[in-house]
């Protein structure tokens, strides 16, 4: 384990203890899927070989590795009430705030858009887009949880702006060698983006550096 690793963990261990449970704007996160229990959302410097060709976006098993590490940060639209939406670093992020989420080691963000199926499922495709973090209003996701901030406690869902979409996976929908020949995302889920907001779409913050003011 690098040290870098070894300092975030730290700092994750400490943010655990302080006593604060909304997520705020700035904080970097790892995310793990709900239904599959063992698995984060994850990215890769690796390109679909079909489909739109952006960066790769999967679920892993790779609780311990700083590829499933994302920041929060401002969405491109903040939609009507931008003054309220406004990511401040350290400020809590608001149930249906409009967010984008940066990949920490390639600097890409999570993105989706329409026509363009997943690998496995067929559903819409999710990828990593972008250059140090500017992307287009495909990175942008609404937090759909309860209440009137998103808890690290809580089981939440991000749903896609532009297409209406949730991301969403499943533990049926598994790279391998058959559908993923000689790939390096083999044992892998699939991340798409579905119509239903079901079971299959809940994620909750399981590590993170979390800002406060």
């Amino acid at each position: 384990m690098n040290i870098a690793l070894r300092c975030f963990l730290l700092l994750s261990i400490l943010s655990r203890i302080s006593g604060e449970d909304e997520v705020t704007c700035g904080s970097a996160l790892k995310l793990r899927h709900d239904q599959s229990k063992g698995y984060y959302l994850n990215s890769i410097s690796a390109n679909w070989g079909g489909g739109s060709g952006q960066q790769v976006v999967t679920l892993s098993k790779s609780k311990g590795e700083q590829s499933s590490l994302w920041q929060i940060k401002e969405a491109h639209k903040n939609g009507v009430d931008q003054q309220k939406q406004q990511c401040k670093a350290g400020a809590p992020i608001l149930c249906g705030q409009q967010i984008r989420l940066t990949h920490i080691e390639t600097s890409k963000n999570l993105h989706s858009h329409n026509y363009i199926p997943s690998v496995i499922s067929g559903q819409q495709e999710v990828s990593a887009y972008g250059n140090q973090g500017e992307g287009d209003e495909g990175d942008d996701w609404i937090i759909v949880c309860e209440g009137e901030y998103w808890k690290r406690s809580d089981r939440v869902r991000f749903k896609h702006v532009q297409t209406n979409k949730y991301l969403s996976a499943s533990t049926k929908q598994r790279f391998n060698q058959h559908n993923c020949p000689h790939c390096p995302i083999q044992n892998d889920l699939e991340v798409s983006c579905a119509d239903r907001a079901d079971h299959l779409a809940f994620f909750r913050t399981e590590l993170g550096i979390f800002l406060y003011k």
